[in-house]
This record gives structure tokens, C-alpha cells and sequence, in this order.
């Protein structure tokens, strides 16, 4: 990271908090198809929780704005937030169920998700950005698609209002139009691109299309994600290629989520977007060589190891 960084600013991440309910498998079932799974645990996960603990382990100041139930559950997810040091004051209790996500993990160490909301359908759009709007020092407002579409759009457009970079992780695949005009960067995998832009994103031509298409849109930096084959960033400058790390795959759960919290600790650090790239991918690599969610997200040091191994 930028040794020359300047005093770190708050990186604000507005998402789900959520319990995994993880089942490994030797492979998925095909449609209409019963298979027997090896092993079912439960940990943290959501979006906004992964992403926001993802950012903090990697030295950043970070709030969470959210909801969750006022089951047990939530109570959990409050306890596991706060041992890593992520402000929750954002984050309110709602009546019901804390948000559920159903997680299937192959052999392979790939994955398909369903998401049930839960509370997270009921975060306010107008209390996230009167939040925002009311913080000073913030360096980054992230959000994904896990909260509801008004409340992800509040936030870039509170984000933008007060002078950070805005940070849209597009997932799951929505209808993000009206989300553009207050994005700085966009961070969607390699299949949210194409659903997103109505290009193939296969080859590597393809993904580069796929990055000057969004940038074409008028969204400033743009990086799509690839798992083992790194990364794609588009901006006015051009079209980069961004080299991953050599690791074992376990499961790429939280890769993601991962990449996206390593990219926003690095800027809120004053780190040059290509310095922040660099992170965000040894992070993104290291949570595929743990189990989980939230146990997968790599610290500080663990990343400044990997990039010292593979430079």
C-alpha cells in the first residue's frame, strides 16, 4: 500500500448482515435432482458485514449501516461486527428474522447462493442518508444490492453529495440503472457484467468490451473481477489487466466481498488505484483458501505477505 498515505478516512459500507447456512457437496445437484451434502455449518456473512470486516482486518476505520432482526441471530451478527472493530451504531434492530443465506459449496470450491432478506429488506433509504450526509472524514461509501435499491441509491448519492468515493458492487444482478450517475467505481464479477451490459465477458476481449461499455456510461474507474483470471480495469486512461495471486482454491464465498473491502481500505488510505487494485486482489485470493465468509477475510499482514511472496 502507498507508504506516503495520508491520515485514513472512514469507509462507510451500506449492506445486508446475514447468517450463512453453508452446505458442502461433491458436486451441484442438476434441476429436479436430490444429492446427499457432506457437512452444513452456519457463519456471518451478508455483503454489507463481509465487506465492512473485509476493510477493517485490512487497517481501515470503517461504520456499517444495516438491520437485523430481534432474533438471536441478530444478536450474533451485532457481537461478530464489533469484535473486529467495525462501528455498528448504523446498523438498527427490526422486528422479525434476521436475513438467511442458503449457500451451496462443490468440490471444486464453487458456489450458488440464495439470498433471504430478512431485515435487510427493511433498512430505510432516508435514515442511511441523513447518516451519511451527517458524518465528516469519510474517504468511501460502499454498497451493494443485498439492502433494497432505494437504499443503495440514497447511498450514492449521499456518498457524492458529501466528497467520497462512491463504490457500487453490483450484486445481486438488479436493475442498477438509475444507481450510475453517482458511481465513481463500479465492481461487478465477470457474470454481473454480462447480465448487466448484454455482452459475453468469456475471453478477455469480451471483458475488456464488456469494462470500456460501463465506462462508456460515464462511471469512472470500472473492474471486473474474474476469480483465477484476475481482473479487468477500465478507465479514461485505457484498459488493465489485473494479475491474481497463485493459491489453492477452497471456497470463493466471500472472494468478492474480500476484493471489494481490500479495494476500499486501500483508497480510504490514500493508496493509487492501481496500489489498491494490488490489494483487493491478494485479499480476494486469500479468502479462497479458507472455509466460510467472514473466517475467510485475510488481515493486513496476512495480504502484505502474500504480495511480498508473489512481487
Amino acid at each position: 500500500m502507498n507508504q506516503t498515505a495520508q491520515v485514513p478516512s472512514t469507509v462507510i459500507v451500506v449492506g445486508s448482515l446475514n447468517v450463512d447456512l453453508v452446505v458442502g457437496l461433491d458436486r451441484m445437484p442438476n434441476q429436479g435432482e436430490t444429492v446427499l451434502g457432506d457437512t452444513l455449518e452456519r457463519n456471518a456473512g451478508g455483503k454489507g458485514l463481509n465487506q465492512a470486516i473485509a476493510a477493517a482486518r485490512l487497517g481501515a476505520e470503517v461504520r456499517l449501516l444495516g438491520a437485523v432482526g430481534d432474533d438471536d441471530s441478530g444478536a450474533w451478527l451485532r457481537g461478530l461486527v464489533r469484535a473486529d472493530h467495525v462501528d455498528d451504531d448504523g446498523v438498527v434492530t427490526v422486528p422479525g428474522p434476521s436475513g438467511t443465506a442458503l449457500i451451496e459449496v462443490d468440490a471444486r470450491g464453487l458456489n450458488r447462493i440464495i439470498v433471504v432478506p430478512g431485515a435487510n429488506g427493511h433498512v430505510s433509504a432516508e435514515v442511511v442518508s441523513s447518516h451519511i450526509r451527517a458524518m465528516s472524514g469519510v474517504g468511501v461509501v460502499m454498497t451493494n444490492g443485498e439492502v433494497p435499491l432505494a437504499v443503495s441509491r440514497a447511498a450514492l448519492a449521499a456518498g457524492r453529495a458529501i466528497g467520497a468515493l462512491t463504490v457500487l458492487n453490483p450484486a445481486p444482478v438488479l436493475d442498477y440503472r438509475e444507481h450510475l450517475v453517482d458511481v465513481d467505481i463500479l465492481v461487478p464479477n465477470e457474470h454481473e457484467a454480462a447480465a448487466l451490459s448484454g455482452l459475453p465477458t468469456e475471453t478477455d476481449a469480451e471483458a475488456r468490451a464488456a469494462a470500456e461499455y460501463f465506462c462508456a456510461q460515464g462511471i469512472p474507474n470500472v473492474v471486473i473481477t474474474r476469480g483465477a483470471r484476475g481482473a479487468i480495469w477500465a478507465s479514461a486512461a485505457g484498459v488493465v489487466d489485473v494479475d491474481t495471486f497463485e493459491v489453492t482454491a477452497i471456497d470463493s464465498v466471500a472472494a468478492g466481498d474480500a476484493f471489494c473491502g481490500g479495494l476500499a481500505a486501500a483508497l480510504a488510505q490514500s493508496a493509487k488505484f492501481s496500489d489498491a487494485l494490488r490489494w483487493a486482489s491478494g485479499a480476494g485470493a486469500l479468502a479462497v483458501t479458507v472455509k466460510g465468509a467472514g473466517s475467510s477475510l485475510p488481515t493486513r499482514a496476512a495480504v502484505q505477505a502474500l504480495i511480498n511472496q508473489q512481487s
